[in-house]
């Protein structure tokens, strides 16, 4: 299924020459931002938060002010019509015909592609649930462009909740295109990286391994990318309270780093960086948070200028197959189709929406 528009749900819909076009443009807006002042005037851009944000929201906003365009939209849905129950297709179809690019973020899986099949202007995905958060990793991109002044030949450690972090999901199929990138993934068995995203590392002629602590991987790699365990994600207190605390980096585990490998995060932290970490020069993560915003601004230029329309769905409708992920979108606005990818194998079907694989 085509759209009238280009959208931003997966950053992977994009050739990587793309993406680094968008992190080139962000460059030069970071060296010249008022030389980019303009390039948005009389546009609207809508911003529909149905889950807390810092950084994600306010650098889009600050994006769209810097640029010269004007925001609307909700950072709380209980203030909204969605609090009466309206379905994310009505919201979707009638904010999008007030603006000209609709941002959302939404803790659902899937409910930026939902979005997008009935929006009336470009979409942008600023993250659905624990799946994909493309503009972050466009983020990610540009400090590593700068900070670590290559993308390629990396070896990045993830550490902490990889099972619903969409942050290093969505980083981590866009450096495994990049060449010669090595992963290492730091997490307790519960919390392993999600097998589609292993297998989609594999497919583009990357390696990784999974160990269980942080001090076995610290010291051979390039960029360590820490993420909180996220509270909102876990089904009960319990199994958070036992995850909770199991990696923290400090000043001491530092010491066992090389001198010029890079922390990020994502942010919020809780407790996974101690504050003595802070200090250290090779602290990236509030620079990290700086730079969203001028890669923002690249991709909203670009986006309101793409012609390419996407396409949101290539697979088909299998019948009475439904997705067995309980946070995906097609279980909760039932009028989506249950759209499914297959690789060959009729037996396993992946969810166009989720990417959770299906059995039948």
């Amino acid at each position: 299924m085509n759209s009238a528009f280009p959208h931003l749900i997966d950053l992977n819909d994009y050739p990587v020459a793309w993406w680094k076009k968008v992190v080139e443009l962000g460059e030069r807006i970071k060296n010249d931002p008022a030389a980019f002042a303009h390039e948005c005037d009389g546009k609207i851009m809508a911003t529909l938060f149905y889950e807390p944000s810092t950084r994600t929201q306010m650098s889009f906003q600050t994006a769209m002010i810097r640029l010269g365009g004007q925001i609307i939209g909700f950072d709380n849905p209980a203030n909204s019509s969605v609090a009466k129950g309206e379905t994310i297709k009505d919201t979707t179809k009638i904010v999008s015909s007030y603006s000209d690019i609709l941002v959302i973020r939404h803790p659902v899986a899937g409910a930026a592609k939902a979005a997008a099949l009935t929006a009336d202007c470009p979409v942008i995905n600023a993250g659905d649930g624990g799946h994909l958060h493309p503009t972050q990793t466009l983020t990610d991109l540009l400090t590593l462009k700068i900070e670590k002044k290559k993308l390629s030949g990396l070896t990045i450690g993830m550490c902490g909740d990889l099972i619903n972090g969409r942050t290093v999901h969505s980083l981590c199929k866009a450096l495994s295109m990049l060449e010669d990138n090595k992963f290492v993934f730091i997490s307790t068995p519960e919390l392993r990286m999600p097998a589609y995203i292993k297998d989609i590392i594999k497919a583009n002629g990357s390696s990784f391994e999974e160990v269980d602590t942080l001090e076995e991987a610290i010291g051979r790699l390039d960029v360590l990318y820490m993420t909180r365990i996220q509270q909102e994600r876990f089904a009960s207190e319990a199994d958070y309270l036992a995850q909770k605390n199991t990696y923290v980096l400090d000043r001491a585990k530092m010491l066992g780093a090389k001198k010029d490998m890079i922390v990020m995060h994502p942010l919020p932290r809780v407790d996974e960086i101690t504050v003595d970490v802070d200090d250290d020069e090779r602290a990236m993560y509030f620079t990290q948070a700086k730079y969203g915003v001028f890669v923002r601004m690249a991709l909203i230029m670009t986006m309101l200028s793409e012609k390419k329309q996407t396409e949101l769905l290539k697979g088909k409708v299998y019948g009475g197959v439904r997705c067995g992920n309980p946070r995906c979108i097609t279980n909760h606005e039932e009028y989506l189709p249950k759209s499914f990818r297959s690789s060959g194998d009729q037996t396993l079907l992946e969810c166009e929406f989720c990417d959770e694989r299906k059995l039948i």
